[in-house]
């Protein structure tokens, strides 16, 4: 009896065990779950960590863990030792996982997959036949230490006798790692190597007569006081509580300037926390500092130091990688990054931009020194859910040095987004020294922390017990953007929304409810210079799509979907019925915030018609509801525009610019236009009419002509809506079939061509390649200034063909002044061609006459064919020839020709060679792995057919090009019922507890993951049940057995 009642007993604490365990791992699943989908509850897991801020010596072994440098020479300075003692960089790899765990976990799996490879002698004899061996460096810090983390950083071994590495072997090193590891890894990428850049638009003007007169905005008052924020601080806003991280070169643990320091910590290979530089106390200073003379926003703010630059200003994505790990676990709020650069393709470092954002960090980034040129912006700046920032002077104007959208990621078939976010005082600002004292700097790395200040003092509005629930980057950025002022004669890819308004953005977060919206919200394409480029001509029908790009910004959550529309509604009393606007998007808004391009046209029933054409774009946004709530977070978006209508143009007045046929920079390595430009070494501009060509564009519209852009294959237009074809510094290869339609187009169809090539030589190329410090391997040029072996393929038939030989000299031809440096020359003209000479430089050689222009009849079109781009080029423009570029396209589309151009003595009688040899293509560089026209394979998935940028008779078309994922679906009954707005109670008293009143729709979606965890639970309980009966048989069988043995 005794014994039953104890096996009932142990039945029933199994049963509990059991259930309890299923519980457990349905809490561990739905974790899971939240945490792939990084939903809004994301940031909440650090609670704890954001209401206990440490003071500044209560974890002194926390805080200083990570200066901790290791002297162990087997495994020490994995860092420091990537700098080789002949001069080289030993590659290092950033090989990252699924899920997070311990740093040692993760670097076991590792080493157990290299041993595999490597193991019983095979590193040795791979080493000996010159093949790349790899070994774990470890990590000793903080975040790997003491945090789970996502990734391991791997090195490259060898004996040192190589001292550099090509572009194909260090790819080959990649893959090897990448074999070595599959299976065991998400996936692997080289680890790149940042450099602050400090000498673009920083000046030090700490002394006091370089200052002189550079006080007319603040005299002896800080930017934070200019700007309004007394006027918070005396409603008790001044920053408390709000977690500031500043990632730069540190600070001094007693700063007289900062009333609280709560952490440093060093991510380095040098054994400092203090400031050696002096950049990373301007930036705290200018968020949170003190001083009277260079006050600070928030001077309560929580400033978090992560010295991420070393002193001589370099830096590695590990250490960012760890540092930002770092910062998500212990929950900072508003983060400050004044760095930047044109590569995006640092996977581990953009994604771990993204995660940093689906926790709630609030990111502020400077949108980069490049200016005034445009296309310049930097990342992670022009990333959708950063708020990027960019200069202006103190006399309201864009300051020189600011970087210009747009954004080029989306070339060449695609069209950018409306970059910098917003712009403020960058120029000559006022903040802390490394000590005490004040300093003047500028720059865009200015310019961001006086907006993070701003963002971290606008936080405080939010009452503590209600922010966090509240607040989230997406808010913030509605709130800057909104609250911006326009700035007069700048445009909107100069200035983004305008001039940052600390007060304005202040009485929209009193009043905030969570909502989506649109950036812009207003696209009013009639009104210059703002709407530049497109106020410069109107659209018209049998145009190619104006393309539009908008950034949805979506404050209800993480995680969110377009669940209705988008739908354009046109305006009654205008032509706002002849538009046919259609739409790409994102299928997930996620983190925060997602894209919205339109595809405008004028339909062919109002190609006679003039006048405004006007309507609304409208779509509904829905997210999960915020922790606690069973219902979806809805809210109705809705975006204006407006544009000009204009009778559809003669065709002689339309001219196509090529886009589709431009690389850039990256993933390939594409040299500059302009050899010269050794500051300048990559091609990363875009080569579009609205960014480095923007000087081009203006003075053709001006000259009347209408220029549409081109995003899709030769294939995919009409030859007959055209003057002429504008070829201009063009990097790719031509599939046969544009060759083909090419050809019949300018002989058949009278299409015109105007040609501006480029440089392309070889030895040039050779000489050109680099040691990239981003990439950690040598880079080979891919092509030239321009692909001229593509180029004559696609010219043969004309009979006109480019050299291979770099050009330069300085011509004066029918009074206009051509500047040709770093161009090609011409080698082959057909008969009755007229073709100029002229005795130029060959780079690095002598004179001699080279051929630099022809221009000739094909058939019923006219090929103008010139050899140098850098005259047309905003980017290294070293004079302009806009006169002569426009005589060129008059020829082209019309057969108008100036004497000096069709001088019947330059005209050849029969067709003409120089003898030279033709340029070939590079052997050792495999260019389909970044050509549109050569992809279709693993690793590029270029297609050569018409997308939605092309005319609609050459493509499917449809009303929108993403399909609703339908997670998120709302019934039509539902949709009905929605609001137009998301309702707005304004806050008697902001500092008291937010009654917020978002639109709620109830849905029967379960939530990812939960089928499983019930699954899970009853699996469990059943078993729990089960688990008497089967003591039961196992007794009842053991004493069988023991009685057969008996037996």
């Amino acid at each position: 009896m005794a014994r039953r009642r104890a096996r009932a007993i142990a039945s029933r604490v199994v049963v509990v065990v059991v259930v309890v365990a299923s519980v457990v791992a349905s809490v561990v699943a739905s974790a899971h779950r939240d945490g792939a989908r990084r939903v809004d509850d994301a940031c909440d897991a650090t609670t704890g960590t954001r209401a206990t801020a440490r003071v500044r010596d209560s974890d002194a072994r926390a805080r200083d863990s990570n200066a901790r440098v290791r002297d162990d020479d087997e495994t020490a300075g994995w860092a420091s030792e990537r700098v080789r003692a002949d001069g080289t960089t030993r590659g290092t790899f950033i090989a990252r996982f699924e899920t997070y765990a311990t740093a040692a976990t993760h670097e076991d799996a590792v080493r157990k997959a290299i041993d595999a490879r490597e193991g019983g002698g095979r590193a040795r004899a791979r080493r000996g036949r010159g093949e790349a061996t790899f070994r774990v460096a470890s990590r000793d810090n903080v975040a790997a230490t003491r945090f789970p983390t996502d990734f391991v950083v791997v090195e490259s071994v060898d004996d040192g006798a190589g001292a550099t590495r090509g572009a194909v072997k260090g790819d080959a090193v990649l893959e090897t790692l990448r074999a070595a590891l599959r299976g065991v890894v998400k996936d692997v990428h080289r680890e790149q190597r940042l450099t602050r850049r400090s000498a673009l638009g920083e000046r030090d003007e700490d002394d006091a007569a370089a200052a002189k007169g550079r006080r007319s905005l603040l005299g002896d008052v800080s930017i934070a006081k200019s700007m309004g924020a007394p006027t918070l601080w005396e409603q008790g806003y001044t920053g408390a509580g709000v977690k500031m991280a500043v990632f730069d070169t540190g600070i001094a643990e007693d700063h007289p300037h900062f009333r609280h320091i709560v952490e440093r910590t060093n991510w380095t290979n040098e054994n400092q926390l203090h400031d050696g530089l002096g950049h990373g106390s301007f930036v705290a200073g200018v968020v949170a500092g003190t001083s009277k003379q260079c006050a600070g926003f928030a001077p309560d703010a929580l400033i978090h130091t992560f010295r991420v630059f070393t002193n001589d200003q370099n830096s590695y994505t590990s250490w960012f990688l760890d540092g930002f790990n770092y910062a998500i676990a212990t929950g900072v709020h508003v983060l400050n990054l004044s760095i930047g650069g044109p590569d995006y393709l640092d996977r581990p470092f953009t994604d771990k931009i993204n995660e940093i954002t689906a926790a709630g960090i609030i990111m502020i980034s400077a949108i980069g020194n490049d200016g005034p040129l445009y296309g310049t912006l930097n990342n992670p700046a022009d990333n959708l859910d950063i708020i990027g920032v960019g200069g202006i002077t103190d006399a309201d104007a864009i300051a020189h040095f600011s970087s210009r959208g747009m954004t080029t990621m989306e070339l060449p078939s695609g069209y950018g987004r409306v970059k910098p976010d917003i712009v403020t005082y960058g120029d000559g600002i006022w903040g802390s020294k490394v000590g005490d004292g004040c300093r003047a700097l500028s720059g865009t790395s200015v310019a961001s922390p006086v907006a993070a200040g701003a963002a971290v003092l606008l936080s405080s509005i939010i009452p503590e017990s209600e922010r966090w629930s509240v607040l989230n980057p997406a808010v913030m950025k509605q709130a800057l953007v909104e609250g911006a002022t326009r700035i007069p004669l700048a445009h909107r890819y100069e200035q983004g929304a305008g001039k940052l308004d600390l007060l304005k953005s202040a009485e929209i977060l009193k009043t905030y409810t969570p909502r989506a919206s649109v950036i812009p919200a207003t696209f009013d394409l009639t009104e210059c210079p703002y709407a530049w480029p497109h106020c410069k001509q109107g659209i018209y029908a049998t145009m190619m799509p104006l393309m539009l790009n908008a950034t949805i910004v979506n404050g209800l959550g993480t995680h969110g979907e377009i669940v209705s529309g988008p739908d354009f509604i046109p305006n009654d009393g205008d032509l706002g019925a002849h538009l046919d606007v259609r739409f790409a998007f994102s299928e997930t808004l996620w983190p925060y915030s997602g894209f919205l391009a339109l595809y405008v046209r004028v339909k062919d029933d109002a190609a006679t018609k003039s006048g405004v054409a006007s309507g609304r774009v409208r779509f509904t946004v829905a997210s999960p509801g915020a922790r606690g709530e069973t219902k979806l977070r809805v809210s109705e978006v809705e975006m204006t525009l407006k544009v000009n209508v204009v009778p559809t143009p003669s065709r002689d007045k339309r001219l196509l610019w090529d886009q589709f046929h431009n690389v850039r920079y990256p993933p390939g390595y594409i040299p500059r236009d302009n050899v010269d430009m050794k500051q300048d070494v990559l091609d990363w501009h875009g080569d579009h009419p609205h960014t480095n060509f923007h000087q081009w564009y203006d003075d053709l519209t001006r000259a009347g002509y209408f220029v549409e852009v081109l995003g899709s294959p030769f294939t995919c237009f009409d030859a007959k809506n055209y003057g002429a074809l504008l070829l201009i510094d063009l990097e790719e290869e031509y599939a046969s079939d544009e060759i083909a339609k090419l050809t019949r187009d300018v002989r058949e169809e009278g299409l015109g061509l105007v040609v501006f090539a480029d440089w392309y030589d070889l030895t040039t190329m050779e000489s050109l390649k680099f040691f990239d410090d981003n990439t950690h391997y040598e880079w080979h040029a891919a092509t030239g200034g321009a692909n001229v072996p593509a180029l004559n393929d696609l010219l043969k038939d004309f009979g006109i063909q480019f050299g291979g030989e770099v050009t330069e000299d300085s011509i004066v031809f029918d009074d206009d002044q051509v500047i040709v440096s770093s161009g090609t020359h011409i080698t082959r003209a057909p008969a009755g061609a007229y073709l100029h000479s002229e005795r130029m430089t060959q780079r690095g050689k002598t004179e001699g006459d080279y051929a630099f222009l022809s221009l000739f009849e094909a058939g019923k079109g006219r090929i103008f064919a010139f050899v140098d781009s850098n005259c047309v080029d905003s980017s290294h423009m070293r004079g302009q020839c806009f006169g002569f570029a426009r005589k060129g396209v008059e020829f082209a589309v019309g057969g108008s020709c100036a004497a000096a151009h069709c001088d019947d003595r330059k005209r050849l009688a029969e067709s003409w060679s120089d003898s030279k040899p033709l340029p070939s293509r590079r052997t050792d560089v495999d260019f389909s792995r970044f050509s549109t026209v050569l992809g279709g394979h693993p690793g590029n998935e270029g297609s050569m057919t018409c997308g939605p940028n092309a005319p609609l008779d050459r493509h499917d078309a449809k009303a929108a090009y993403s399909d609703l994922p339908g997670r998120l679906k709302v019934s039509e009954s539902e949709k009905t019922s929605l609001k137009t707005t998301v309702p707005q109670r304004p806050m008697k008293d902001s500092r008291t507890t937010l009654d917020v009143k978002t639109d709620y729709v109830a849905t029967d979606r379960a939530d990812d993951g939960s089928n499983v965890r019930y699954y899970v639970v009853a699996f469990g309980v059943v078993a729990a049940l089960l688990a008497p009966r089967a003591r039961r048989r196992r007794a009842r069988r053991a004493r069988l057995r023991a009685s057969g043995g008996a037996s």
